[in-house]
């Protein structure tokens, strides 16, 4: 979370308990508790969940508050068969205690259904680019349990081909999204811009050039010429992009250590490279092949920093024309 918006949460929660403070604590005429009181509780419950927020997942946090959201609306209902006027006395759990059916769903839905996510980069182009909105399927890899992320039921696994959300593993809390080119002992062999899977040559048929507008930080937005190729992996077809000018890795950006470094063989010059999957991990690379940042740098994804399965673009303001397509 940025600093502004953790300013935002403390200003939140001060905010909300001042309102507290200064509002009244009984019913109104109509039976509701004070806007004031209502509107504290709110700004109280946003900015808890905005700080809480900076220090963990978003599962983690909605965990929470589904368990304390949970607690008050067991308190709530007891409380509505003591009271003789079947109303409940306590501000707190008559109000929060309606939250529980929202968050709970909400907790459900993302944690074991579907969850959004949105693209920051150029690595998957020119299947996805920035901008677009996507669905993720979190029933694809199994259901998992939440925070631990291991599987608790199989519904499917991890395929070759496919392009799957994960949890990167130089900071688990932010997420990515690449390919699947590795599966659990796989070798995967890039050499000479060519992609090699357990000795047999991935096939690729050139589409011609393509071009795009990249927004760099050091020359702000510039025109990226590539040339595009047709693949197949795993029954799944897809282009990718490459520049031929530049090398099947950059040496410099590789990291000297990483889980399973020594299952990685690199050339010096960045011509080539050897990896032997280890078990339960994954090789990833992006689409736009010199233009990102994937396993040829750091390494291996771990099964239990795995998100989901990317399926489709449900919105991109900057170009309509992208909604409803699916990921392949």
């Amino acid at each position: 979370m940025s600093s502004k918006l953790l300013l935002a949460a403390v200003a939140a929660i001060i905010i909300g308990v001042v309102l507290y403070v200064k509002s009244s604590k009984e019913r109104g005429e109509n039976g509701q508790w004070s806007n004031g009181l209502q509107w504290a509780y709110l700004l109280v419950l946003a900015g808890l969940f905005g700080l809480l927020s900076s220090f963990m997942s978003f599962t983690a946090v909605l965990l929470i508050f589904v368990a304390v959201s949970g607690v008050l609306w067991l308190l709530h209902k007891g409380r509505l068969k003591n009271a003789p006027d079947h109303r409940d006395p306590n501000p707190l759990s008559d109000y929060m205690s309606g939250f529980f059916p929202i968050i709970l769903l909400v907790f459900v839905v993302r944690a074991f259904v579907v969850e959004p996510f949105q693209i920051p980069s150029s690595s998957m182009r020119p299947g996805l680019v920035v901008g677009d909105f996507i669905l993720v399927n979190k029933f694809s890899y199994g259901i998992r349990t939440p925070i631990i992320n291991n599987v608790l039921i199989e519904t499917g696994k991890v395929g070759r081909g496919d392009v799957a959300v994960f949890n990167y593993p130089e900071n688990p809390d932010i997420n990515y999204i690449k390919r699947v080119i590795g599966l659990p002992g796989d070798t995967v062999e890039y050499r000479n811009k060519v992609l090699t899977i357990n000795g047999e040559t991935v096939a690729e048929q050139p589409e011609g050039s393509l071009s795009y507008a990249e927004n760099t930080q050091r020359y702000g937005v510039v025109d990226i010429v590539t040339e595009s190729y047709r693949e197949q992996i795993g029954g799944h077809s897809f282009q990718v992009l490459k520049m031929d000018e530049l090398p099947s890795f950059i040496p410099q950006n590789v990291r000297n250590t990483f889980p399973y470094r020594e299952h990685c063989q690199y050339e010096p010059d960045g011509s080539a490279f050897t990896c032997k999957v280890p078990q339960g991990h994954y090789f990833m690379m992006g689409d736009n092949r010199d233009n990102s940042e994937d396993s040829r740098y750091w390494g291996f994804v771990d099964d239990k920093f795995i998100v989901g399965k990317a399926f489709f673009i449900w919105m991109n303001f900057g170009d309509l024309s992208r909604i409803g397509s699916k990921i392949h």
